[in-house]
């Protein structure tokens, strides 16, 4: 009878579990062919009218930091809150972001920042997912082929974290769209967009608004990981799309530099490829999503895109965290550089002080000095000027000389400077710099209490 009985209520409880996902499964499908029918019309209705925003499941809460009295977001984002400090993942639940561009670099670093506790999340693009576009995009599927990126991943948000107000849009960014898309004073913007008039525009706007930005560069037809890098634009080297931005920004809006990017010392493995049509022919204005984009193909290994988005969700996590991160400067010495710096240095000893036994560091200490503390350039310089074959070349005037007289070569008492510096630094004292130049004096005693942090002395 027992047995009959427990029989029963298996079976019944199958059944209701398959009535329950059938008409679950019903929901979905109808949810999805709704938002696909606005998606799939949408490159048509972007060459010559506008995109469109993702209707379906809404979440208009307004974002706010008390979202970690939430048992269940308190305990999701734990980890975090162990490493940040409660207070400041309360500020990252707190902020606002535009991800513009959700290919396989933006749709990573929305994931990342969605799973950081993002608190409010704008997700921008124009295009759809494509099969081809499955082996670098965070959450795509086949069966979201032919949907947009936008509301691919806004679905699968809501899945992972549906206290974030994800709002996505299906639009093209440019000056008609700008204002709604940058409106409402966001914390951080990030540019993961391809196109160079797209991407110039909206960092011009940017900086216009005075929004921080990050921006992307070419992450396509490169495969080691270890060269990726973050700096000022003015530092990326050996990326023709950061090239061509720069040029753009300088002369189209007198942008010199002051936005951080991501990039890859690497040269690319590969060049584009042409588009060719199914029956192989090469008509490339046939095959424009949207006039005057590039329909040429890029090689892309998937993990560097990945790596570039997980690189970006981090910057911004952190500096929305409060927590500064140092990160390795773009210096483009080998090791026979610093041995010439090594020796230079112990070859000015012994002129000027009868001696190098003063000198307390080796070749290594020497590296660290010159790169981590003042980035491959003289201590007196405040900004980028040399890079790529320039740095190279400009460790051909650079020495190191002693910060303080009275103290020996050591590595918190060594400043980089250029060799028609080091005459009038060395003829001045300390107090003659900090009364006169207060801000270099600053400056420069705060990189040398880093190297006895760093160092423990």
């Amino acid at each position: 009878m027992d047995r009959g009985k427990y029989l029963a209520l298996v079976g019944g409880g199958a059944l209701l579990g398959s009535v329950s996902t059938f008409f679950l499964l019903r929901l979905l499908q109808s949810q999805k062919r709704g938002v696909s029918q606005c998606s799939k019309n949408v490159p048509a209705d972007l060459n010559g009218v506008e995109g469109c925003s993702i209707s379906g499941k809404k979440n208009d809460r307004v974002v706010n930091e008390d979202l970690l009295k939430d048992e269940i977001v308190s305990e999701q984002l734990t980890r975090n809150i162990q490493f940040f400090g409660f207070e400041s993942q309360q500020k990252v639940t707190g902020s606002y972001v535009v991800v513009i561009g959700l290919g396989g670099v933006g749709s990573h670093a929305a994931t990342m920042l969605l799973r950081s506790g993002i608190g409010k999340l704008l997700l921008v693009d124009f295009d759809q997912v494509s099969l081809s576009s499955l082996n670098r995009h965070a959450v795509a599927t086949r069966a979201d082929v032919g949907i947009s990126k936008a509301q691919c991943l806004k679905e699968y948000f809501l899945s992972v974290f549906p206290e974030c107000q994800v709002d996505a849009k299906v639009l093209l960014y440019d000056s008609s769209t700008e204002e709604e898309i940058l409106s409402g004073h966001p914390d951080f913007v990030l540019d993961c967009i391809d196109n160079i008039d797209t991407k110039v525009a909206l960092l011009a706007a940017c900086v216009r608004r005075g929004l921080k930005v990050l921006s992307a560069t070419g992450a396509g037809a490169r495969a080691d990981p270890t060269r990726i890098r973050i700096a000022d634009l003015r530092e990326s080297t050996n990326d023709p799309l950061s090239r061509a931005v720069r040029h753009r920004l300088r002369k189209d809006h007198g942008i010199e530099g002051g936005i951080p990017v991501v990039f890859s010392l690497e040269k690319p493995k590969a060049k584009l490829l042409p588009f060719k049509g199914p029956s192989g022919e090469e008509n490339p204005s046939d095959y424009q999503i949207i006039p005057g984009f590039r329909v040429r193909i890029i090689p892309v290994l998937g993990t560097i895109p990945a790596i570039f988005g997980q690189f970006m969700a981090s910057y911004v996590v952190t500096e929305l965290a409060g927590v500064h991160v140092q990160t390795e400067p773009v210096v483009n010495f080998d090791m026979d550089h610093y041995h010439t710096l090594h020796q230079r240095l112990i070859e000015h000893e012994e002129s000027v002080y009868g001696t190098s036994t003063e000198v307390l560091i080796d070749v290594e200490e020497v590296m660290y000095i010159v790169k981590e503390l003042w980035n491959g350039r003289s201590a007196r310089e405040k900004h980028v000027k040399d890079v790529g074959r320039g740095m190279w070349r400009s460790v051909n005037e650079l020495m190191l000389v002693r910060w303080d007289s009275t103290k020996p070569a050591s590595i918190s008492n060594l400043i980089l400077l250029k060799f028609k510096e080091v005459d009038e630094h060395e003829s001045r004292t300390l107090d003659d710099i900090k009364e006169n130049e207060p801000e270099f004096y600053s400056r420069v005693t705060a990189v040398l209490k880093r190297a006895e942090l760093d160092f423990g002395l």
